[in-house]
């Protein structure tokens, strides 16, 4: 039976306590009944109330006490309430947990997890409906993890904490909590979808309606937004009979590169789709890297869809105006199949 992605990340949780005592929580209003702002640490505190420790609003503070934590051999996972403050924890990240493993000449590691729910579409305003995870790509020692529906979001998180020694940004987008999972298997069909999904620690799901045999369009999306991007697949292929491809990776800092290019190898068109707001985005530093390494794969120049540049509003009708819809996707793929090759970069929203 199909699960939620909210379920799976609580399980995971409940399963790491349960099997690794140097696992430990650390973070805002975790306790129950409360069980985290979206519950996503519901039943933690109560079964394990010596390694759950609820703090004061001060971000900066309990990250950095969770550094310290990892330093010396435990496993902490860090709860952001809303991704929007990790900015308040931005120092400990920038000047000190991404730096130690190198001032200290490999003596130290810091295996940390930050967990981050991000994102928009329910009404929560300005101050909480960013997607801010662009600000944390290109900082070096830092890995940045955006499951989304067609992943395991529990098995990559439990990677994260396990077995990586690299310090992890989660993001979480919080619309998706409530999403049933997708269970995309390599080499297996989800719905009208064939799907491969690459050997990597943090795996990059890619989806083809026509076998990975021919794609108009390679798509590329992260997190919450891959339901969207596949909405608009659907659409593009009733209403234009447009194949595309779609590319959902796990990890988006350091880039996962390979199957975005194995891809646009087959449809030599590309468009990035991010929540985030364009400038400065994911999707300019995913352009940039196939621009400079993959260059004679493109037949067009690829196209952004992203977030226009102002805050989230508060209203529904604002929000959808500002947000990256399935429409804009759809516009975004028209046009970058209609026009002549060309060396002006297509630009959708923003």
């Amino acid at each position: 039976m199909s699960q939620t992605v909210l379920k799976s990340l609580n399980q995971a949780l409940h399963d790491l306590m349960a099997r690794d005592e140097r696992v430990v929580l650390i973070g805002e209003d975790l306790l129950d009944p409360y069980g985290g702002a979206f519950k996503v640490v519901k039943g933690l505190s109560s079964l394990y109330p010596e390694r759950v420790f609820t703090s004061p609003i001060s971000e900066a503070g309990f990250t950095g006490i969770a550094s310290g934590m990892a330093m010396r051999g435990l496993r902490p996972i860090v709860e952001i309430m809303f991704g929007d403050f990790l900015m308040l924890a931005a120092d400990q990240l920038l000047n000190h947990i991404t730096k130690y493993r190198w001032m200290y000449n490999e003596q130290v590691t810091v295996p940390m997890v930050i967990r981050a729910p991000m994102g928009a579409r329910r009404g929560y305003g300005p101050t909480h409906s960013q997607s801010i995870e662009k600000h944390f790509i290109g900082m070096p020692g830092l890995r940045v993890v955006a499951p989304s529906p067609f992943h395991d979001p529990g098995a990559l998180l439990t990677h994260a904490v396990i077995h990586d020694d690299e310090p992890v940004i989660f993001v979480e987008n919080k619309l998706m909590y409530s999403r049933l999972l997708k269970e995309a298997t390599s080499n297996a069909r989800l719905g009208d979808l064939f799907v491969r999904v690459s050997a990597d620690a943090y795996p990059t799901v890619t989806l083809s309606y026509d076998a990975f045999t021919h794609a108009d369009v390679t798509l590329v999306a992260y997190g919450g937004m891959a339901e969207i991007a596949e909405a608009a697949a659907e659409k593009l292929l009733f209403e234009d009979e447009v194949y595309c491809e779609l590319v959902f990776p796990s990890c988006i800092q350091p880039v996962a590169l390979a199957p975005i290019l194995a891809s646009l190898a087959r449809s030599g068109h590309l468009v990035v789709c991010e929540e985030g707001s364009q400038t400065a985005g994911w999707g300019a530093e995913v352009v940039a890297q196939v621009s400079t390494k993959a260059f004679d794969l493109l037949q067009q120049a690829p196209a952004r869809v992203a977030a226009m540049e102002y805050p989230i509003a508060n209203t529904r009708t604002l929000e959808d105006f500002i947000l990256p819809q399935v429409d804009d996707i759809v516009e975004a793929v028209r046009a970058t199949l209609s026009k002549p090759r060309t060396d002006q970069l297509h630009v959708v929203r923003g």
